[in-house]
């Protein structure tokens, strides 16, 4: 059976679909805005991802848009999630993807996201979860916008 990714159950994550289901397209965006890159990673998020990469080698982050796990990046073997052509391409944090939906891109477009690492549950099926600390996305303007939270140091 074949379908489109407007036929997709959401009541499951695409990490249980199957591979080669639905035809795939990426839509990869400028990973630079203004001489910023659209997504890094605290010093603190790159050595916990170091960490998980030791059990779970080929990675990739994917921004949720909320529901269960709430706007978490979502980390996922690469093998068992499937990127689609709702996602898109935002960028690598320490030569790992990371992808957010399309609809959720147009309204962060003009955001950089920055991943760190706070104590807590990752999500239900992120490979983080267990761990007793989890990633969580802060965020800033592009252009000098103001961070929301204080953000510790910035891996480069």
């Amino acid at each position: 059976m074949r379908g489109s990714p407007d036929d997709r159950n959401f009541l499951f994550p695409r990490a249980f679909c199957v591979r080669g289901f639905f035809s795939l397209e990426v839509k990869v965006m400028e990973e630079m805005v203004n001489g910023e890159p659209r997504v890094l990673a605290t010093d603190a998020a790159v050595a916990f991802l170091r960490e998980i990469r030791r059990d779970h080698p080929n990675v990739l982050f994917h921004q949720s848009g909320g529901c269960c796990d709430g706007s978490s990046p979502m980390l996922y073997p690469a093998g068992d999630y499937i990127v689609g052509d709702g996602d898109v391409k935002l960028g690598e944090v320490d030569g790992v993807p990371v992808y957010i939906s399309r609809s959720q891109f147009e309204v962060w477009k003009h955001t950089q996201l920055i991943l760190d690492v706070v104590a807590g549950r990752g999500g239900m099926f992120s490979l983080d979860n267990g761990r007793e600390r989890r990633f969580l996305t802060r965020s800033k303007l592009f252009g000098g916008g103001e961070v929301a939270c204080a953000i510790p140091s910035i891996a480069s």
